[in-house]
């Protein structure tokens, strides 16, 4: 069961990755390079302070709600890019995969 559980958290990584390129995508697409640079960078800083494991500003609500924030705000920039396909598929990638991440078997493996 732990090789389940470890591999729906490395998924989880993997979506967060996404959700940075995702943000890059857009950037690109209303500018430039600059932009896309800007908006990956935006990603990690917010992910970085409210979202990942050991946020400084993170909790019980303001986790959670930062990660509907930033996987709904990057899917809609692929959508806006023209990548319909992809932002939808990216979209579900990111909620059933961060449902499975909330099952006792996986998060047992995360806690302190």
């Amino acid at each position: 069961m732990a090789i389940l559980g470890w591999t729906v958290l490395l998924l989880v990584f993997l979506d967060e990755l996404l959700a940075i390129a995702a943000a890059a995508v857009w950037g690109a697409h209303v500018a430039n390079v600059w932009l896309a640079i800007a908006a990956g960078l935006l990603t990690v800083v917010v992910w970085f302070l409210f979202a990942s494991p050991k946020a400084r500003f993170g909790g019980p609500v303001v986790r959670p709600v930062t990660k509907v924030l930033v996987f709904t705000l990057t899917s809609a920039g692929l959508w806006a890019s023209g990548h319909h396909a992809l932002a939808i598929a990216f979209f579900v990638f990111s909620v059933v995969i961060n449902a499975l991440a909330q099952l006792p078997s996986v998060r047992v493996l995360i806690q302190d």
